[in-house]
């Protein structure tokens, strides 16, 4: 079965959705976890199912719940919030594949480096006027500059979670 969603323009419900991401560290023994609180988007659904889009993180927004690694992680050493404010991902691509899933490609640009990023989105709830997407993906730090490792203490991929719901936009 697949999931039909409405034609037309969609708007990032910042209040019902989330971006989180986990990545090990302390050698593998800790796993870090944070939320970016700041999130905006916008989307288009086309006529023939496909959808274009962009999604934007305020990089400055990462929660960890904790204030002095909040505060290094958005320093030169790691995201550069106060040179890069902001990590994008532009949907080029999102096609409807089997069941409730859309195959999503397009840009991750973090840093000011932007790479092609391609993932399997799930769509969890849609009707006339709201759409919300389930996705998970892991992202190569090193690829975006963030190559800071003290003492080898961060290893593998980045982990990243989305909730995403869309409402209709007004016309």
């Amino acid at each position: 079965m697949s999931v039909a969603v409405e034609t037309g323009l969609w708007q990032l419900d910042p209040a019902r959705s989330t971006v989180a991401l986990q990545h090990k560290t302390m050698w593998g023994l800790v796993t870090v976890k944070g939320t970016y609180t700041a999130v905006t988007g916008e989307g288009e659904v086309r006529p023939d199912g496909s959808a274009s889009g962009t999604l934007t993180l305020d990089a400055a927004s990462l929660d960890t719940k904790n204030a002095k690694r909040d505060k290094h992680l958005v320093s030169a050493d790691f995201f550069d919030a106060g040179r890069h404010p902001e990590i994008t991902f532009t949907v080029h691509s999102a096609v409807p594949g089997a069941g409730d899933t859309v195959e999503v490609s397009g840009q991750l640009t973090v840093r000011g480096i932007s790479r092609p990023q391609s993932f399997t989105a799930h769509v969890t709830d849609a009707d006339a006027d709201a759409v919300t997407l389930n996705a998970e993906l892991t992202v190569d730090r090193a690829e975006f500059g963030l190559g800071w490792n003290q003492l080898g203490m961060i290893r593998g991929l980045t982990n990243v979670t989305a909730s995403l719901r869309f409402a209709r936009k007004a016309v």
